[in-house]
């Protein structure tokens, strides 16, 4: 389990602050934000209620047999204004409100929040209170947070967003690892905490592979299916697609002619996707270099549904009728290093982002990215205000990372019209003679290899 110290520190900062105040919470679903909560609520009077999938009268339902159960109290009005009035703490302390997943409510019963601002303007319950509302539907709080919250603006409501865990926070998850074998986990399943907080540290990368995503029993064997149908209809079109583009068909026309669904239905499907994060459209690096850029090409970006539909969905028969060892063997170890590359850029963009952040760049970065050309690609690309310029290249999979690389990478930023100040060069395995030579002639080069990451 990952706990978040810096959200629990805003969180107690808002607890202490002697005001009445909301909290929202949110992340996707596997945020773990329920075990941030009982770390939070552990030295805390508070009353917690999970809403329910149900009608508004049987939500009310629910929570009303709570409170009557916690607080020995008799409920008549059957409101949400009277449930509030019957909490209570015990003594002087604030108490905290939690009510987790309270989109289900707010769906149903919009009278719901009109009582939650009345709790928290001491309409309700004189004492010291801190309300707080979580919710793991990502695409619901995105979409609809203005029109439903916009009444707290303004009023004491801090809003923390659980994100995925980044690349260092893995590292930290798993310390007796390589750094190399935390990208390949990476890699897999990202930084969602419900599923890093799984993966096994004892066993091998291959291990962890077999049990938790080929065998029928794994935690993430039906998880990328499970996801999308959270909040998904149809989803035959929508694994259509996916598989598609996992298969490297990632421009709109090669999604028309390869699904034979209209550009237009394609479109709007490709915007629900990306609303609940599963896919983004991979825009090129702006440069001078337009003719040679490729465009609108789209990519699965939740890194575990790109794994399963990359290298399982397309073989899913056979993942039934072999071994999930012969299976791994056969169709997901020739590739998977090759796979990783992809991952690999991320990591470095990360460090690299790390880096600014603590001023230890040779230039203040305000944007990044990558430049995608139609012959070539530069990883990586950093500018400032002024647009003095970084670049960078990455190897993960060759032996080596080669003078040859090098040339090319200089060829390739010739096509998009950029002259970098300092050229940064990552690899997970090492540099040959040449290209090391070639770094102590030339000042821009700086040499990373993985172990610096």
């Amino acid at each position: 389990m990952m706990i978040r110290t810096a959200q629990l520190r805003k969180m107690n900062e808002h607890y202490d602050d002697g005001k009445n105040g909301i909290v929202l919470l949110y992340g996707r679903d596997g945020c773990e934000k329920e075990a941030l909560l009982r770390v939070y609520l552990q030295d805390k009077k508070h009353f917690y209620y999970r809403a329910r999938v149900a009608s508004a009268t049987e939500q009310y339902r629910q929570m009303a047999a709570q409170i009557e159960a916690v607080y020995d109290v008799r409920l008549t009005k059957g409101t949400y204004n009277e449930i509030f009035t019957r909490i209570k703490s015990g003594d002087a302390s604030k108490l905290v409100v939690v009510i987790d997943e309270f989109q289900q409510i707010v769906k149903k019963d919009p009278d719901f929040l009109t009582a939650i601002l009345r709790l928290k303007e001491k309409r309700l319950y004189p004492g010291p209170v801190q309300i707080i509302l979580a919710s793991s539907d990502l695409a619901w709080m995105e979409q609809n947070r203005e029109e439903h919250l916009g009444v707290f603006a303004d009023r004491q409501m801090l809003t923390i967003k659980l994100d995925d865990l980044a690349f260092l926070d893995v590292v930290r998850a798993f310390p007796d690892l390589s750094v190399a074998e935390v990208v390949r986990i990476y890699g897999v399943i990202g930084g969602v905490p419900s599923y890093v907080s799984r993966w096994s540290g004892k066993w091998d990368f291959k291990t962890n592979v077999c049990r938790h995503i080929l065998s029928p029993y794994g935690y993430l064997h039906s998880e990328a299916e499970r996801y999308l149908s959270l909040h998904l209809r149809e989803l035959a079109v929508y694994e259509t697609i996916l598989a598609a583009i996992a298969a490297g068909h990632r421009k709109l026309n090669d999604l028309y002619h390869l699904t034979g669904f209209s550009r237009a239905k394609i479109s709007v499907y490709l915007r629900s996707l990306m609303e609940i994060g599963v896919i983004e459209k991979a825009d090129s690096f702006e440069t001078g270099g337009v003719r040679n850029t490729q465009k609108a090409l789209y990519q699965i970006s939740d890194h575990y549904i790109n794994f399963w539909f990359r290298f399982i969905y397309p073989h899913l028969s056979e993942l039934y009728l072999m071994k999930a060892e012969d299976f791994y063997d056969r169709y997901i170890a020739p590739e998977i290093e090759d796979y990783m590359n992809r991952y690999f850029v991320q990591v470095c963009s990360e460090y690299m982002e790390l880096m600014n952040r603590v001023h230890k760049l040779p230039i203040t970065v305000t944007r990044r990215g990558t430049w995608i050309g139609k012959q070539g690609t530069i990883d990586l690309v950093a500018q400032d205000a002024v647009r003095n310029t970084i670049v960078g290249g990455c190897n993960w999979s060759q032996p080596a990372m080669t003078a040859e690389d090098f040339k090319k990478l200089l060829q390739t930023l010739k096509k998009a019209r950029l002259s970098p100040t300092h050229i940064f060069l990552f690899t997970a395995t090492e540099f040959d003679e040449a290209l090391t030579a070639w770094a102590e002639q030339d000042q821009r080069l700086v040499l990373i290899d993985m172990k610096q990451l």
